[in-house]
């Protein structure tokens, strides 16, 4: 396992702003919005040519809140996972009760933890992280997370804890994000397909709010899980954390291979649903759209071919994308997900043989001409294949603005009779063939 450090401590003491600092990226939520945070976040960090991970945590404290009794579940979760443990404190407000309470909760794991008094933005405010000492840990160290003061002080500590381990960086991964409109159900099939409560899951739209990954082997191949937040449409996009989740489902977009656009199954498809899909067609991801709540459906034996007929309708601008149809919260069904998703994967990353790409090529032309369009009409010459995630196709041509769209989406239904390219776009480029090649 690798080396993990957790962050933790009361809500708005700057635990995001300080996983943000030691990752270098924006990918934790930051607002002043207390409880912002809510599931655990991972992400991959290094210091000084050491590598480890490092997980955000949803705030914890005293009292009654939305969430508290799930955000106190996801960072003990956090806590049992990590190796050493970041305790963040204010040191603009002092101790509280929050800190204390979390204090006793952290002496129960028994691992080092270190004391960062956040907020010590000048000389002059060192004095207060001396009070923290009460808390019976190691020395604290004063840190600016604005200014970037002391994190380097803070590293080197996590650093002496640290029993390095020399990996070679993981390959054959899938990694696929779980998109969809808010409250379809994608934390709960996250959690379906971990097999334990790892994102939060509420009834309440919108409870996630960043984007999380989580990497797990089933049947000998690894894949890694990347949640997100329900993706809004555009023009709803008010609030600064709404703008910052979007941000974040894309930036999961880009990072996976495959995108699970999940529809809510008990209450079909809606408009936004294929404004979701459309960022996968966007972002040319592999595609499987899983119809989620499939057993809070009334069915019969025509039901399942109806909706499948649905969704073909609505969403045309997806026809390679295969459908699968499960219950998450009552876990059926969602081991039919992972034969698809291989298979997905394979054809996303396949490589097609030049020889049978030409034939394709020149059999399809055969059959059906191109026609004049901008006063010319385009000549085929030669294709090869350039590149995979999705399997992307170079064509020769006398002049690529004498192909109407039309004509290349004819290519593109003929390429797929040939070749099994189930859930993945295929991408053509269009070159002009240069007078000195022939």
């Amino acid at each position: 396992m690798p080396f993990t450090v957790a962050i933790v401590g009361r809500p708005n003491v700057g635990k995001s702003s300080l996983f943000n600092r030691i990752v270098g990226d924006r990918i934790s939520i930051i607002d002043d919005v207390a409880g912002v945070t809510r599931d655990r976040i991972y992400a991959q960090a290094e210091w000084l040519t050491k590598k480890f991970s490092l997980i955000d945590t949803g705030g914890i404290e005293v009292g009654d809140a939305p969430f508290l009794t799930q955000i106190k579940q996801q960072a003990e979760i956090a806590m049992d996972e990590a190796d050493v443990i970041i305790f963040v404190v204010d040191g603009t407000v002092g101790l509280t009760d929050s800190d204390y309470y979390i204090a006793k909760q952290l002496y129960k794991t028994e691992k080092p933890v270190i004391i960062a008094v956040n907020k010590i933005d000048d000389i002059s405010m060192i004095n207060n992280s001396y009070e923290f000492f009460a808390l019976g840990f190691s020395d604290p160290i004063a840190i600016s997370t604005h200014h970037g003061i002391g994190i380097g002080d803070l590293l080197d500590k996590v650093m002496s804890y640290m029993v390095q381990e020399d990996k070679e960086k993981e390959k054959g991964i899938i990694s696929f994000a779980v998109i969809g409109r808010p409250n379809v159900g994608k934390s709960s099939l996250v959690n379906a397909i971990l097999g334990e409560d790892r994102v939060i899951v509420s009834p309440i739209s919108g409870t996630t709010t960043d984007a999380i990954d989580t990497t797990f082997t089933k049947d000998k191949q690894k894949y890694t899980v990347i949640d997100t937040a329900g993706i809004k449409k555009r023009g709803k996009v008010y609030e600064n954390l709404d703008k910052y989740s979007l941000l974040r489902a894309i930036t999961a977009l880009e990072r996976a291979d495959v995108a699970l656009i999940v529809i809510d199954g008990k209450d079909g498809i809606q408009e936004q649903d294929t404004h979701v899909a459309g960022y996968a067609m966007e972002y040319m991801r592999a595609a499987i759209i899983v119809v989620n709540k499939w057993d809070a459906v009334q069915k019969d034996d025509k039901t399942m071919k109806k909706f499948e007929e649905k969704i073909r309708e609505d969403f045309k601008f997806l026809p390679y994308a295969p459908i699968v149809f499960l219950s998450a919260k009552e876990n059926q069904r969602v081991h039919t997900l992972f034969p698809v998703l291989k298979q997905v994967y394979a054809n996303f990353t396949k490589e097609l043989p030049t020889k049978l790409i030409n034939e394709t090529l020149m059999d399809a032309v055969a059959m059906n001409p191109p026609a004049v369009f901008n006063q010319g009409k385009a000549k085929f010459n030669y294709a090869t294949q350039v590149d995979v995630k999705p399997p992307t196709i170079s064509i020769f041509v006398n002049e690529p603005n004498y192909i109407h769209f039309s004509y290349e989406r004819y290519l593109q239904n003929q390429f797929r009779s040939v070749f099994d390219l189930t859930g993945t776009p295929l991408k053509f480029t269009f070159r002009k063939k240069d007078a000195y090649e022939d």
